[in-house]
């Protein structure tokens, strides 16, 4: 009798489960893995990765997702997704001029398709081209990356600010001029160039001849200006919280540090001019994107491209841009009058459309940075002069354009 019951019960189980299934009970159990910086996972910006995938997996009830959550900043994540994609996250951040590390390493997902229509409706063109590569989409942008100027608008007017050797002649300025990624600003501006647009390896580096030398002799002039400091260190932060500095070159990542500073005197604006040889020059700084990209090797690739997808959508962004200050770049948020009214805002974005270039994301660009350095390093102590500027221009310009080989 004891047997037969059990028999029943087994039976019944059996016949309940069944029943379920037929029922349309068909969710899938899926694992996630997202990397991002720490800083979008700290209770301090209000936990913005895990409240937007939790989001994400409320729209997607035929998932029951578990997010695995790893450490990894924009800048960092490129080379441990191409050493060992298969134990890399599925969806993570990255900055475009990394792309290439993963794409030679066969380790970033294309997004085409319906996914690329939503991405191009909603991004600029020169946003979209910070993320292809012969023609082919590689992430969902979520920010523009670049750099911009911040003031003390105490001490500069709004006509100041357009000219830097104006802004010199009223105030102390800073500048991180031992740094390879906005020294060039400069050289840019009087017509030297990187690659032909950016994108043709062939095309070499322009770094050299009368427009170079030119910059050059502007910026041995310029670091003997007593108004000017060179930014190393955090000194212009310093500067502008005792007074000492009035202007400073930086990202949105320090715009909290100088509200701190400046209060209601924070200015901010693209980047200015400077007069060379009585013309005036528009400095040009090397701009990107931040985006969200996939790993080739998930084994829920739908699901990861729709979260890549979620986590750059408008709705993300702004919660970022709450949370963190991340500018956003969607278009159609953009036209949103909080984000109009915003100078930071404003700034990033100008600086990205009118006072910059796109940093090539070409492999010879990795020849360029130390060849930058050394001659910043040569103008700070003396030994690039007016008398052999020219030498050493040329000299600047052969090694960006070596393999070092």
């Amino acid at each position: 009798m004891k047997k037969k019951v059990l028999m029943l019960l087994a039976a019944g189980l059996c016949a309940a489960f069944l029943s379920g299934c037929a029922s349309g009970d068909d969710t899938e159990n899926i694992r996630l893995m997202v990397w991002s910086p720490s800083e979008d996972q700290s209770k301090d910006s209000g936990e913005w990765l895990q409240t937007n995938c939790e989001a994400f997996a409320k729209e997607h009830p035929e998932w029951n997702i578990t997010f695995v959550y790893g450490v990894a900043d924009e800048a960092s994540a490129a080379n441990q997704v191409a050493q060992d994609a298969e134990a890399s996250a599925d969806v993570f951040m990255f900055a475009n001029d990394t792309l290439t590390t993963m794409t030679d390493a066969n380790a970033l997902v294309k997004f085409g398709g319906k996914y690329r229509e939503e991405i191009e409706s909603s991004n600029s063109q020169a946003l979209l081209d910070s993320l292809m590569k012969d023609g082919e989409l590689y992430g969902v942008p979520f920010t523009t990356n670049t750099w911009f100027m911040y003031y003390d608008k105490s001490v500069f007017s709004e006509e100041d600010i357009k000219n830097l050797d104006t802004m010199l002649e009223k105030g102390v300025v800073s500048f991180p001029f031992t740094n390879s990624w906005y020294l060039p600003a400069f050289y840019l501006g009087n017509g030297c160039t990187l690659f032909g647009d950016g994108t043709d390896e062939s095309a070499g580096v322009d770094f050299g001849g009368e427009k170079a030398v030119e910059v050059t002799k502007y910026l041995i002039l310029l670091v003997q200006n007593p108004n000017f400091k060179i930014d190393a260190d955090g000194s212009g932060l310093a500067g502008l919280r005792d007074g000492s500095i009035n202007a400073m070159f930086s990202g949105s990542w320090d715009v909290n540090a100088v509200k701190e500073a400046l209060g209601d005197n924070m200015g901010v604006a693209s980047l200015p001019t400077f007069t060379l040889n009585g013309e005036e020059k528009q400095m040009l700084a090397y701009a990107g994107s931040k985006a969200i990209g996939v790993n080739t090797n998930s084994k829920n690739m739908v699901a990861a491209v729709e979260l890549a997808v979620y986590l750059g959508s408008a709705q993300a962004q702004r919660s970022h841009y709450e949370l963190r200050s991340t500018i956003p770049c969607n278009t159609e948020l953009l036209q949103e009058e909080t984000f109009q009214n915003d100078p930071l805002v404003t700034a990033q974005n100008d600086t990205f459309d009118n006072t910059s270039i796109l940093q090539p994301f070409v492999s010879a660009m990795n020849n360029c940075w130390t060849p930058v350095e050394n001659m910043e390093k040569g103008i700070r102590n003396g030994s690039v002069t007016m008398e052999n500027a020219e030498e050493q221009t040329q000299a600047m310009n052969e090694a960006m354009n070596s393999t070092g080989i």
